[in-house]
């Protein structure tokens, strides 16, 4: 297993200028909550889900098996 971030450059320019702008939290959800913190709580389960492979909500990261 790996995870790694999105080959896009773009991709992860925008989504880290995001972060920077929400203070850590992901740029594509509403609430402000730790669950939605980067890297956030469903990413972090499906990380522990050894048939998972796939982006993270915001296609910051990729998991591989």
């Amino acid at each position: 297993m790996a995870v790694k971030l999105n080959e896009n450059e773009e991709v992860v320019k925008a989504i880290q200028e995001g972060l920077k702008k929400n203070g850590g939290y992901c740029p594509c959800r509403r609430e402000r909550i730790k669950e939605n913190k980067c890297m956030c709580k469903e990413f972090r389960e499906q990380i522990n889900d050894p048939n998972f492979e796939g982006y993270c909500h915001c296609m910051l990261y990729y998991k591989t098996n």
